[in-house]
């Protein structure tokens, strides 16, 4: 499969935007901010008009649409990648086209290449990562298989699982196997995968660079690592009871229903793994052979669990869906997607405590819709992606001092 590579220069018809970008969307007003919370304003004129196809009945020009932003990631240059569903709805499909599956584009938001497979790449594509040696990886949530692909898109470089077979015994039917005893336990299967991580670092068990932590969390619900070659090396998790209180129930274990749990896995540069518990409102930290560390309370109430004073939670899938650090040595600062209340949270990585946030209910810029993943880039900059009726990414920039991000 050879990537097909563009290059658009779309500026001008966006000129008139440009000065609306930073008013619309800016930071919600808190009252005085933290000293040191870094805070954002969203970038209007990023990305820049997609390509067009010419339709091969008619030769008129079709503008690509994604569909749902399924996954956001950043290589070593900055470039942004998407992965994409291309499920167009209605008018998109009569007006545009579905755009390729992986689409990069660069710190312009020009998009400069794009490809893929539909019927290679994993069946509900979700979550993208590059890795150390910028070698895009892709989950899929409506299949058994994690994928890694050169940079180009020219190679599939491995694959862990079966493509529509999924760990979830007899049948190995794809789904949420949370009452099946025989479930979350082969070592060549996966169900349903939401996210990934490549350690860079060596494994504290093999020696060796490259470990693939697996977020196996819609139909399965374990963290599964596996070597640089795909061997499996080991597993931690299972299915939590009830969970009222996510600082103490079932601590170790994940969400029991159909819905990423876990839903995102990140090392932090202290060594231990950071794995989203999405209707359970928390992320848990483990050590990289799992053992339980502690967990982070996210917004209670919003997924599964009680809210303050033992209300009943708004019943979405939660406040816990993705997250990245600050570029700092110390990553004090923790950027957490809340797609369950649609706002970026700030958060104390170590204290656990939410600083700031932005981001509500809504289509226009700096608000979201389905708010699903969040990247960073070396210079500070958010990327959101947005999937169901969101289907759309957008940037976030740091603001400079004097402005006025209020």
């Amino acid at each position: 499969m050879r990537a097909s590579h563009f290059v658009y220069a779309g500026a001008a018809l966006l000129a008139s935007a440009v000065a609306l970008a930073f008013v619309t969307g800016k930071t919600e007003a808190h009252g005085k901010k933290p000293h040191g919370v870094p805070q954002y304003q969203v970038d209007g004129s990023w990305p820049k008009p997609f390509p067009s196809t010419p339709d091969p009945v008619t030769g008129r020009a079709r503008t690509w649409i994604p569909g749902e932003v399924a996954g956001t990631c950043v290589d070593s240059r900055d470039h942004v990648f998407i992965v994409t569903r291309g499920n167009l709805i209605a008018p998109e499909d009569v007006k545009g086209i579905a755009a390729p599956p992986v689409m990069e584009f660069d710190g312009e938001g020009n998009t400069v290449a794009a490809w893929g497979d539909r019927n290679v790449l994993p069946n509900g594509i979700h979550g993208c990562f590059v890795d150390y040696q910028d070698n895009l990886w892709i989950a899929g949530n409506g299949d058994g298989i994690v994928q890694k692909w050169s940079h180009d898109g020219a190679h599939l470089l491995l694959q862990i699982g079966t493509r529509g077979v999924c760990d979830n015994p007899p049948a190995n039917t794809c789904g949420n196997s949370g009452a099946n005893a025989a479930a979350n336990q082969s070592q060549l299967l996966l169900n349903q995968p939401a996210d990934m991580y490549i350690d860079p670092n060596r494994d504290p068990v093999t020696g060796e660079r490259g470990s693939i932590y697996i977020a196996d969390g819609y139909g399965n619900h374990r963290v599964v690592v596996f070597s640089a070659g795909g061997t499996w090396l080991r597993q931690w998790g299972g299915v939590a009871g009830t969970v009222n209180n996510p600082t103490i129930d079932s601590l170790g274990l994940f969400a029991a229903g159909d819905g990423g749990h876990p839903h995102c896995v990140l090392i932090g540069k202290d060594d231990l793994v950071y794995v989203c518990d999405r209707a359970d409102d928390r992320i848990q930290v483990f050590t990289k052979t799992g053992t339980f560390v502690r967990v982070i309370a996210v917004v209670p109430g919003t997924g599964v669990t009680l809210g303050p004073n033992n209300t009943p939670g708004l019943g979405t899938a939660g406040s816990a869906w993705d997250l990245d650090f600050s570029g700092d040595f110390a990553q004090k600062i923790m950027f957490e997607a809340d797609g369950g209340n649609e706002q970026v949270l700030i958060m104390d990585r170590i204290a656990g405590s939410i600083l700031d946030k932005f981001g509500q209910p809504g289509r226009q810029g700096g608000q979201f819709t389905f708010l699903h993943t969040i990247a960073r880039d070396s210079k500070g900059n958010l990327y959101t992606g947005e999937t169901i009726n969101g289907r759309r990414i957008q940037k976030f920039v740091p603001c400079k001092d004097g402005d006025d991000c209020l």
